[in-house]
């Protein structure tokens, strides 16, 4: 299989380039870098059946070329993280609409099967705990910026099924769920990768709001294992996946539990929304997916738990840190 992923040097696509290698599979990948990193990808330059452009999907004479040459597209590209879609909410909704546009326009001449990697953000407010793929989605305001993110996203699912529908062209759409593991970053919010480092520095431990939204937090290599079942099963097809955890934890109880685990002696430290992001900033209560359906045609199961999760990616982030110092 040939494999074009969209957003290819970014933090799950750099592993899910590896995952398939791994399988014996050729991959092509293509990334901005407005929010990836050659450093995502460098171990994987040089090796067989491994390629990468440093360009941008808009670019849209290169990707249709890139697409002819693949049998499926991981459409990864997006703006990501809160952070991000608070300071830049018309980057987010160009981004992420008009990308998967271009995508699934050219995807559609060929009949290329396209992954669409979408959100549980997309669930805004629901109560509706744990999370069905065919529940209500609840939104906040449009005047409110943090919306911007889950209704792109949701506009990206409407227009994927829509070209499944009327054109017949294949797709699969993953709804991701708080994916973490080596190589994120914290620089556009991500709350683990932010707390590792600032326990292992020895900073304070930054929890915003009052620490009892619930996340469940899955690794990297589970989230890919079930990426790459999916694409391998025909009834996938035309279908919206959760792909996540029910393993639920409060971001307080996730502060204490990164403190003990990296032996740190950092403070908690509570920051306002208001002061974190926007004011009158609404954040989702809890999120955590049914996995029912998932589970059901493909198998699928998350192996890692939270403890073994932070254990590696506290190591990663020791090593990462101890090479920067040698430099």
């Amino acid at each position: 299989m040939k494999a074009l992923l969209t957003g290819g040097a970014g933090f799950v696509g750099s592993h899910l380039a590896e995952a398939l290698l791994a399988g014996g599979h050729h991959v092509i990948g293509i990334d901005d870098l407005s929010t990836g990193s050659m450093e995502n990808i460098a171990h994987l330059k040089g090796r067989p059946g491994f390629e990468y452009v440093i360009d941008s999907i808009m670019n849209e004479r290169l990707l249709a070329e890139l697409i002819d040459r693949a049998d499926v597209v991981f459409h990864l590209a997006a703006a990501v993280g809160v952070k991000l879609i608070v300071e830049a909410p018309v980057r987010t909704i160009e981004t992420n609409v008009h990308g998967t546009e271009v995508v699934l326009k050219h995807a559609s001449k060929k009949g290329k099967l396209v992954v669409i990697f979408s959100t549980s953000e997309v669930y805004g407010k629901s109560a509706a705990v744990p999370f069905r793929e065919d529940a209500d989605l609840v939104l906040g305001p449009t005047p409110k910026h943090r919306w911007a993110y889950a209704c792109s996203k949701a506009i990206d699912e409407f227009l994927a099924l829509a070209y499944y529908r009327e054109r017949g062209l294949p797709v699969i759409i993953v709804r991701l769920f708080n994916t973490v593991g080596p190589r994120q970053t914290g620089r556009y919010g991500m709350v683990i990768p932010t707390f590792v480092r600032q326990a292992l520095a020895g900073e304070p431990i930054t929890v915003y709001g009052d620490g009892t939204q619930s996340r469940s937090f899955t690794d990297v290599s589970d989230v890919v294992g079930g990426l790459v079942r999916l694409v391998a099963e025909p009834a996938a097809v035309g279908q919206v996946f959760n792909i996540g955890t029910s393993e639920e934890i409060t971001i307080l109880a996730l502060a204490e539990k990164v403190r003990a685990a990296t032996g740190s002696r950092s403070r908690i430290a509570f920051v306002p929304y208001d002061e974190a992001y926007e004011a009158g900033f609404e954040d989702m209560p809890r999120r955590v997916p049914d996995l029912a359906k998932i589970r059901a045609i493909v198998g699928y199961r998350a192996t890692l738990g939270l403890d073994e999760i932070l254990e590696r990616i506290i190591a990663h982030t020791r090593d990462t840190r101890l090479v920067g110092d040698q430099r």
